[in-house]
């Protein structure tokens, strides 16, 4: 399918969608950071501007409409979310285009906190929405970690199709489990990720494989919890402050924080995966991506279409 690409990012969700063999036409994001890093590893059709001044004509024609729309105001780990926060409103913009596109289909991605907002009732609006402009429209919230990510990330996926298109999606079976089945694989642990990566400290030619000096102090809160190496991670975060090493998840051996290139593994970025920017942006980048192998998964079920 051809793609086109709302609040890129610094292209997890887009990655995943050519891994499963599309093609992205356009992409657009505010970033320039994450830009940047678009632009480096996958193509020069993004453009860094405000999606509410680019006007729909602008956009070429598409077979489907992604993006994870912005999602501070959602997030649980934003305890002063609230239904009129504007960071909420967003979303119109993929509305706004995807209403002047007209594709057979969407894909919406957020996260959990999402379901609970204002009772319940943001979520419903959201695919009252959609529904409204010729959508047929579901979401489901899916574990990263039971698509092969080391990491314990919920995320709704919102799809829409249209409504004179023959086509019903279906969410992609779990690869993996907890503990793994007959048909799943077990989870993989952080500790299974972070054994590919060389020591920062040592000599390496990996990218981005710089860690934040922030002290360690494990007093429970975000940032500050140790990690269980036979565990996947908890929820990689964009949260910080502008020194950006607020909220990095510790190395599973306790002694440093992550750096960028082992945060993105975590991710599950390929290793040759460069970010671009000082290393507080590159944390931000990586902590609001949609994991790739997330993406695929979400992905290749609009394969099934003919």
């Amino acid at each position: 399918m051809n793609v086109v690409s709302l609040f890129s990012g610094a292209g997890g969700l887009d990655y995943g969608f050519i891994m499963a063999g599309h093609n992205i036409v356009w992409a657009n994001d505010l970033y320039e950071d994450a830009v940047k890093t678009y632009r480096k590893n996958i193509g020069n059709h993004i453009i860094c501007k405000d999606i509410s001044l680019i006007d729909s004509n602008d956009i070429p024609d598409c077979d489907i409409v992604i993006g994870g729309f912005p999602c501070q105001g959602f997030s649980v780990a934003n305890t002063k979310r609230h239904v009129k926060d504007t960071r909420n409103t967003l979303y119109k913009q993929l509305i706004r285009v995807i209403d002047a596109k007209k594709p057979a289909f969407f894909l919406a991605e957020n996260v959990k906190g999402i379901l609970s907002l204002g009772g319940g009732k943001v979520i419903q609006d959201i695919i009252n929405d959609f529904q409204s402009i010729g959508y047929k429209v579901k979401y489901k919230l899916l574990n990263a970690a039971d698509y092969g990510v080391p990491q314990t990330r919920m995320r709704v996926i919102i799809v829409g199709v249209r409504r004179d298109v023959d086509f019903d999606y279906q969410y992609p079976e779990p690869t993996h489990s907890q503990y793994g089945s007959l048909i799943t694989a077990q989870w993989i642990s952080v500790g299974e990720i972070m054994a590919e990566i060389p020591n920062p400290d040592m000599p390496n030619d990996l990218p981005n494989h710089q860690y934040s000096k922030y002290k360690l102090d494990f007093n429970g809160y975000i940032g500050h919890r140790p990690l269980d190496p036979f565990k996947p991670a908890p929820t990689v975060t964009g949260r910080g402050d502008d020194k950006g090493g607020v909220v990095i998840l510790p190395h599973p051996n306790g002694l440093r924080r992550m750096s960028g290139r082992e945060l993105a593994a975590v991710q599950s970025f390929p290793l040759d995966y460069e970010f671009c920017g000082p290393l507080s942006s590159v944390y931000r980048q990586i902590g609001n991506a949609v994991p790739p192998l997330l993406a695929y998964a979400v992905a290749k079920e609009f394969n099934r279409y003919e």
